[in-house]
């Protein structure tokens, strides 16, 4: 049986997929080429990440087709129900790259709070001639250690990230409208591990009382935080979205930014995404990264063997 892994898949996953008889396809088709693809070369398992698009055209047409895979999380861009309708094996990886999202959300915290994102930018061009103005201009940094995180989404992701906040002395709140209460064990490197129970609380009064602001949601129909939402929270609060496009409404945002309600933003997905606004790409106040959550070496090794071992599960 044939499986196309669009859009990559880890050498482990593909080691346990072939050591099970399965035909692994690393080649990357063209979105166009696809349907083609799929039907002539009998492809029983397409696996893909947020690139490839996997909707109505191609579940109608290739009738080979008996799993879609998602190496990740969301899966808004998969037809999901049409697809189960149609009797296809939809899968995902929930568990696999919390922690490496949950890093990057504080890859841009820190860098935030101590002006990397920009010192990063004017450093290479004045560093040489206008050293101590750049210094002085970086110079009123605070520290995470004792402030507040709200999180707004309190799945795995959340709570990874609320574990990190631990570990660094912040104080965690959330929010999630189907989660009421949630126990977070955090783990050291010597076996010791403290365990911390938090309740979900009221959107508007996690908004009001955090210092920092990080969204763990899937992609919704609505903004999850507009102008609403930055009106209510503190002045010179930072917020990142290592999230979904779409939940945080970009005009706003850069509004907020501008006025100075919002000190900064961390931004790994965008509402036009692949093609961000040049506003948010040029904006001095927005730490910036392209999608790349779950891009680490030890989140795809992850993700491949599990997509891996539930396609033997499913298709042997």
């Amino acid at each position: 049986m044939k499986i196309l892994a669009n859009d990559g898949i880890s050498q482990n996953g593909i080691s346990a997929l072939v050591e099970a008889g399965f035909d692994v396809i690393t080649t990357t088709v063209a979105q166009e080429q696809l349907v083609d693809y799929i039907n002539e070369n009998e492809i029983k398992g397409i696996l893909v990440r947020s690139a490839t698009q996997v909707r109505k055209d191609i579940i109608d047409n290739c009738p080979s087709l008996k799993l879609i895979g998602r190496g990740g999380v969301g899966m808004d861009n998969i037809d999901v129900a049409y697809a189960k309708e149609k009797g296809l094996h939809v899968i995902n990886t929930p568990a696999a790259s919390s922690e490496s999202v949950a890093e990057l959300v504080f890859a841009h915290l820190f860098g935030g709070v101590r002006f990397l994102y920009d010192a990063n930018r004017n450093m290479p061009l004045e560093g040489d001639s206008n050293f101590k103005k750049l210094k002085k201009s970086y110079a009123k940094g605070v520290e995470l250690r004792g402030k507040t995180l709200g999180v707004i989404g309190f799945g795995r992701i959340g709570q990874a990230t609320a574990k990190i906040a631990i570990g660094i002395g912040m104080n965690v709140i959330f929010h999630d409208p189907f989660l009421d209460s949630a126990t977070i064990k955090v783990p050291f490197f010597d076996g010791q591990s403290v365990s911390f129970d938090f309740d979900s609380r009221p959107k508007e009064e996690v908004l009001k009382e955090a210092n920092f602001i990080t969204v763990h949601v899937p992609a919704q129909k609505e903004y999850v935080i507009g102008k609403r939402e930055f009106d209510i929270m503190k002045d010179g609060v930072g917020i990142v979205n290592a999230a979904r496009g779409g939940v945080i409404d970009e005009v706003a945002l850069i509004e907020a930014l501008e006025s100075g309600k919002i000190a900064f933003a961390g931004l790994d997905t965008f509402e036009s995404e692949p093609t961000p606004e040049i506003k948010i790409l040029m904006h001095s106040k927005i730490s910036l990264t392209p999608h790349i959550g779950a891009a680490t070496a030890e989140a795809q090794d992850r993700i491949g063997l599990e997509l891996a071992n539930q396609i033997i599960a499913l298709l042997k």
